[in-house]
C-alpha cells in the first residue's frame, strides 16, 4: 500500500510548490497573494524581464548613434537608442545596465569625437600613444548621462508600470543630455541642420535642444513598434511616429518660408589665410613669423578687395589672426603700426582676432579688434568670456598657481567681462570667438542687446580634417536659427562661411587652404525677438526636468 504523500507525479498529496504551474506564468501573484507584481505592475509583456540580451545591443546602440552625427547623415536618429533599451527592458541587474550605458556611450564618443587623440597630439604635443590614451578616458567621462540615466531606471521600474517604465527611458535621457557638463555641449539636434532636413527650423520655437528631445522621443515610438512587432498596433504606432516627423518637417519648412524680409544688408569680405600650427605657436611666443603671418593677410586682403565687386562694408579675420599683442596705448609700435598703416592706405575697415592685455590683471586676452577705415580703433575690443579649459587656462590655477606648471603649453588668459554687442560702421555686430558660438545663453545675450548679425572668429587647425571642423561649424550656425541672425564665419584653416537668417548656407571654405570671398549678408535692422529667445530658452529646460518627475508622480498616483 502506497504511503501518502510520498510520490508527487502519481496522485495523492503534492508537496508545496511543485504541483503544476499557473497558467497566469512564473511571478504572478497568486489570487489572496498580497505581494506586489514587481516586474512594473501587471502590464509588462511575459518574458520581458529574465531574457538576457548580449552586450552587443548596447555597443550597437553606440555604433547607430555614433555614425548618424556629423560628418555621417542622420540616417538612425530615429532609432538608434532602441537596442540600448531593449537591453535595459530586459536585464535585470542594475550594475548590467549600467554597464551597457557606459559601453553605448564609450563607442558613440570614440566615433564621433575620435579627433580628440589629434588634438591631444598637435596641441598638447602628447606622443601618440598618450594621445590614444587621452582619447580613451574622454570616451569614458565624455557623455555619462547615458548609463546615469540607465541607473535611475533600474532604480525606478519596479515600482511604476509598464507605460512609466517606457516613459522614462526618453525622459531620464533628454534631461541626462541637457544636464550633464560637457566641454563641448553637442546634441542630436545639430544633425538635423546638418542633414538639410527642414525640421531644423522649428529651432526658433524649442531650439536645438528640444529638437535633440522629440528626436529622443521618437526613439521611444520605434521601441514600441519593435515589441508589437507582427501586429496592426505596432504598424499604427511606427506610422504614427513616421506621421509626426514628416509634420514637423512640413512645418518647419513652411516657416522657413514665412520669415519677414531683410531690410538691410552688409558686405563682408572673409579672409582665410591658412597658417600652420607651428608658424602660429612661434609667432605667439615672439620667435619669428610674425612678418610672414601679417604679409599673408594684406596680400590677401588686397586682393580680396580688389576682386569683389562693390566695395565690402569691412574685412573679418579669424581668430587670434594679428600674430602680435596689441597695447592699450601703443598703436604705434611694432606690427600693430605695420596693420593701421595697411589699413590706411587701403581704406579697409577690419574685424580682427588678437592678444589683447589687460593691465589691470597683467594677462592677455583672446580678443577682438575693430578697425576703420582711417586704421584707427573703434571702441575697446571684445575679450574671449568663455574660455578653454586647459587650452586658455587650466582649472584650478587661480587657487593652486602650480597647476599652471603642469600644463606649459597652456595659455593663462584674463576672462572677458560677457557678452556685448559692437557698433561698427552702422551695424550692430555680435561678436563671438571660437566656442562662445555653441552656447545659447551666449548668443541670446547678444541677441538680447540688438546683435543683427552674428560674428565668428575661430582657429580650427588643431583639430584635423574630418570631424570636428563640421562639427564646429554646423553648432555654431545653429545659433543663427535659434535667434534668426545672419552668421558670418572666419576661420584660420576652415570652414568659413556665412549663413543667412532662413539657414541658407552660402559659399563654404574648403579646408586648409588659402581663401577669400565677399559675402552679401542681408539682415533685419531691428530683428524681433524669438519664441525661442523669450519663453523656448527656459521653457525647454523646464519640460524636460518635469517630464521624469510628472512620469513617476502619475504613476504613483494611478498605483495608489
Amino acid at each position: 500500500m502506497p504511503r501518502s504523500g510520498s510520490r508527487n507525479s502519481r496522485g495523492g498529496s503534492r508537496r508545496p510548490g511543485r504541483g503544476r504551474r499557473s497558467r497566469a506564468g512564473p511571478g504572478t501573484p497568486r489570487k489572496g497573494d498580497p505581494r506586489p507584481d514587481r516586474r512594473g505592475g501587471g502590464g509588462e509583456p511575459a518574458g520581458t524581464r529574465g531574457k538576457r540580451l548580449p552586450y552587443l545591443f548596447p555597443v550597437l546602440s553606440g555604433i547607430l548613434a555614433g555614425t548618424s552625427y556629423i560628418p555621417f547623415p542622420p540616417w538612425a536618429l530615429l532609432f538608434g537608442l532602441v537596442p540600448l533599451w531593449l537591453f535595459g527592458l530586459r536585464e535585470g541587474s542594475w550594475k548590467r545596465i549600467l554597464l551597457a550605458g557606459w559601453a553605448a556611450q564609450f563607442v558613440f564618443t570614440l566615433i564621433g569625437f575620435h579627433w580628440v587623440a589629434h588634438t591631444a597630439h598637435e596641441f598638447g604635443h602628447l606622443p601618440w600613444h598618450v594621445s590614444a590614451l587621452a582619447l580613451f578616458l574622454f570616451c569614458a567621462l565624455a557623455h555619462l548621462f547615458v548609463p546615469l540615466a540607465g541607473l535611475f531606471f533600474a532604480l525606478l521600474r519596479d515600482r511604476v508600470p509598464r507605460w512609466a517604465q517606457l516613459g522614462l527611458l526618453p525622459a531620464l535621457t533628454a534631461l541626462g543630455e541637457y544636464a550633464w557638463p560637457m566641454i563641448f555641449p553637442y546634441n542630436l539636434g545639430y544633425a538635423w541642420l546638418w542633414g538639410k532636413l527642414p525640421v531644423y527650423q522649428l529651432a526658433e520655437y524649442v531650439g536645438f535642444q528640444g529638437l535633440s528631445a522629440l528626436t529622443i522621443f521618437l526613439n521611444l515610438a520605434f521601441l514600441a513598434a519593435w515589441e508589437h512587432r507582427g501586429s496592426w498596433r505596432g504598424a499604427r504606432i511606427l506610422g504614427a511616429a513616421l506621421a509626426l516627423f514628416a509634420a514637423a518637417n512640413a512645418l518647419g519648412w513652411l516657416r522657413g518660408q514665412s520669415l519677414p524680409s531683410p531690410d538691410g544688408r552688409m558686405r563682408v569680405l572673409v579672409v582665410q589665410a591658412n597658417i600652420g600650427n607651428l608658424a602660429k605657436e612661434y609667432a605667439e611666443k615672439g620667435q619669428g613669423f610674425r612678418e610672414e603671418i601679417l604679409r599673408k593677410y594684406f596680400a590677401l586682403t588686397a586682393r580680396g578687395w580688389t576682386a569683389s565687386e562693390g566695395r565690402p562694408d569691412f574685412a573679418l579675420w579669424p581668430e587670434s589672426a594679428f600674430p602680435d599683442t596689441i597695447y592699450p596705448g601703443r598703436m604705434d609700435e611694432g606690427n600693430t603700426k605695420a596693420l593701421r598703416e595697411f589699413l590706411h592706405r587701403r581704406s579697409i575697415p577690419l574685424v580682427t582676432g588678437a592678444r589683447g592685455f589687460v593691465e589691470a590683471e597683467g594677462k592677455k586676452t583672446n580678443a577682438l579688434f575693430l578697425f576703420d577705415r582711417n586704421g584707427e580703433a573703434v571702441g575697446p575690443p571684445y575679450n574671449k568670456t568663455m574660455l578653454l579649459a586647459f587650452g586658455e587656462y587650466v582649472p584650478g590655477a587661480r587657487l593652486v598657481p602650480a597647476l599652471q606648471e603642469w600644463f606649459p603649453f597652456t595659455a593663462d588668459f584674463a576672462r572677458g567681462g560677457g557678452p556685448g554687442v559692437r557698433q561698427f560702421g552702422g551695424f550692430l555686430l555680435g561678436p563671438q570667438i571660437c566656442y562662445e558660438g555653441l552656447f545659447p545663453s551666449f548668443s541670446r545675450s547678444l541677441a538680447d542687446r540688438g546683435a543683427q548679425a552674428f560674428v565668428n572668429v575661430t582657429n580650427d587647425s588643431w583639430f584635423g580634417t574630418w570631424s570636428e571642423p563640421h562639427q564646429h561649424l554646423f553648432m555654431t550656425l545653429a545659433r543663427g536659427i535659434e535667434f534668426r541672425r545672419p552668421v558670418i564665419r572666419s576661420t584660420n584653416t576652415g570652414i568659413s562661411t556665412a549663413m543667412l537668417a532662413d539657414g541658407t548656407i552660402l559659399e563654404r571654405s574648403p579646408l586648409h587652404r588659402d581663401w577669400f570671398h565677399a559675402f552679401d549678408v542681408p539682415y533685419r535692422k531691428e530683428p524681433s525677438p524669438t519664441f525661442y529667445q523669450l519663453y523656448g530658452y527656459g521653457l525647454v529646460p523646464a519640460i524636460l526636468l518635469l517630464s521624469p518627475a510628472g512620469i513617476l508622480l502619475m504613476a504613483l498616483r494611478r498605483r495608489e
